[in-house]
């Protein structure tokens, strides 16, 4: 892995801690647990990963550290610790969910915006899925020409592999397309997929 992508996926993983932080304290495996059950992108995270990033968030003064116990006992290698957010990390969850610039549209980051869009603002929200989708429609276009280009000399199985990468892609750009217009009527997405299943 280049040491750009490493310190992208390192920061999402740092986002997406802040981020199931926000509303209640948790342990260690308790975090892992939800990163894994909402966070598809994070769902490899082992404790080898996320212990080095809550302690660099801890140095970083915006999570703090606690022994569960009731004796109030110093922090050691058998307590369980609960990780809870400070008021400095809650500005900078918040700073970093304002982010909706274009490291916000790629894979793996907009999927941890996205888990997270209800503690981020309207505008924020359209920014980050018109750019998600403009970026994918790029992608489209490329992907387009270069199966233009080489299918006279693909074979029928790496044929079929590009039709379905296009057909996943063309799929994400409607979805991200009705998820657009549903922001910009007011709506929230919840509100119309309730609506949708009445």
């Amino acid at each position: 892995m280049s040491p750009t992508r490493a310190n992208r996926r390192g920061a999402m993983l740092e986002l997406a801690v802040l981020g199931l932080l926000h509303d209640s304290p948790l342990h260690g495996y308790e975090i892992r647990k939800r990163l894994s059950g909402i966070l598809g992108a994070f769902h490899m995270v082992s404790f080898g990963s996320l212990y080095p990033c809550l302690k660099t968030l801890q140095q970083r003064g915006w999570v703090t550290a606690r022994a569960d116990d009731a004796a109030g006992h110093a922090i050691n290698s058998r307590s369980r610790i609960t990780y809870a957010l400070t008021p400095e990390g809650k500005d900078q969850l918040e700073a970093m969910l304002s982010d909706a610039g274009p490291g916000s549209w790629e894979d793996g980051s907009f999927d941890v915006h996205f888990a997270f869009f209800g503690q981020t603002g309207q505008d924020v929200r359209l920014r980050i899925l018109e750019g998600r989708r403009s970026r994918l429609e790029e992608r489209l276009d490329d992907a387009r020409e270069a199966s233009r280009q080489r299918r006279e000399r693909a074979d029928a199985y790496t044929t079929e592999l590009h039709r379905h990468g296009l057909e996943s892609t063309e799929r994400e750009v409607r979805w991200l397309s009705e998820l657009i217009e549903t922001e910009r009527a007011g709506r929230p997405a919840t509100q119309q997929s309730t609506a949708e299943n009445k």
